[in-house]
């Protein structure tokens, strides 16, 4: 079907999206040069001389999520840093490492029987999609380095759609996540001065969720790639399990420093997306975030996207303005920040700029 070696100028995009091989197939046929459509623009790489190796963000133990001291916590995690880490979360760590080893065994499949779950556009509403990110105009588009599959996780999605592989398995991380989504929502919220997540609000914090599985094969020159371009998720919050390869930095609170999320064995890394910044009137901080890759470990993560519905109306809470404070955000519809932010691929935080007054 192809040669067993790819040179830079090849069309990568063909073999890589339409013929669904991915960028592990690319690996698997000893790939040694970087091709040209992989290579990021040197202002979107990651470099060492950016890593703070002396700051770490919070870790979070919920034993007794009741606990006044660890809300508290939360709150000000979300408030400081836009993420942390949590630990004794209940969700039990043979569901984590099956919903890992399902990731494995589908980007393994052959290229026909993952070709069954692509689309050529990416659609919100799809009940399954295997997705790439090619980043820039038209004629400048970059790949980052990685595969990924979306399961939607809404009554209107299919899961009888979903890859065998990985259907149990995201269904039960599922049973057990959205509960423990909800609970922080909560608990995020009560720092608000919103007390609960009642009918009306339930559409706009939880309204849609989709449980990404993510594949970042091993590269020949991880410098000059990136898993994940720095970026900001258009979600509420985002709960994301990662195996012990590592390879996440989240922007520091001061300058252009960059801060690794240290896996911890069945911890889930939580972040806030831009939806929550603008319901808070930036009380709470969207986090930027970046993924690196490795020279010889593929890495496997699990994001679960937590969402307004698409037809919800986005602006900041009644409660953050109830004392004189002036909104930094209009009200919006979902949809078009939506639209706005997959068309766009802004970078870094700029997402946020749609919604400003």
């Amino acid at each position: 079907m192809t040669s067993s070696k790819f040179k830079p100028n090849d069309d990568i995009f063909d073999f890589v999206i339409k013929k669904a091989n991915g960028l592990k197939g690319l690996v698997d046929r000893s790939l040694e040069i970087i091709p040209n459509q992989c290579i990021q623009p040197k202002e979107h790489r990651l470099y060492k001389s950016q890593i703070d190796n002396q700051e770490s963000i919070p870790i979070i133990d919920l034993s007794n999520f009741d606990d006044l001291n660890v809300e508290k916590s939360i709150q000000e995690a979300a408030s400081k840093w836009g993420c942390f880490q949590i630990i004794n979360h209940g969700i039990p760590i043979e569901v984590l490492e099956d919903l890992k080893d399902a990731g494995h065994k589908f980007f393994e499949l052959p290229p026909e029987e993952k070709f069954k779950y692509c689309k050529d556009n990416y659609s919100a509403g799809e009940s399954v999609l295997m997705f790439w990110s090619a980043i820039g105009e038209k004629n400048e588009k970059v790949l980052e380095w990685r595969d990924s599959i979306k399961h939607g996780c809404n009554p209107q999605n299919d899961s009888n759609l979903w890859p065998p592989q990985t259907r149990n398995q995201v269904l039960e991380y599922q049973k057990w996540a959205k509960p423990l989504a909800k609970k922080l929502l909560e608990i995020l919220l009560k720092g608000l001065n919103v007390n609960v997540i009642d009918e009306s609000l339930e559409p706009l914090l939880m309204g849609t969720m989709s449980i990404n599985i993510n594949y970042y094969p091993p590269c020949p020159n991880p410098s000059i790639t990136m898993g994940a371009r720095r970026h900001c998720d258009g979600s509420c919050i985002t709960l994301l399990f990662q195996d012990g390869t590592g390879g996440l930095y989240v922007r520091g609170t001061e300058g252009d420093k960059w801060i690794h999320v240290n896996p911890i064995k069945g911890a889930l890394a939580v972040n806030i997306g831009d939806l929550l910044q603008i319901m808070s009137n930036d009380r709470y901080k969207s986090i930027e975030h970046c993924v690196a890759v490795d020279l010889s470990r593929a890495r496997v993560s699990v994001p679960l996207f937590v969402n307004a519905s698409i037809d919800s109306v986005i602006g900041p809470f009644p409660q953050m303005l109830k004392d004189g404070e002036k909104p930094v955000y209009k009200h919006i519809l979902h949809s078009d920040y939506w639209d706005n932010f997959y068309r766009k691929r802004p970078s870094g935080n700029a997402s946020l700029d749609f919604a400003k007054i």
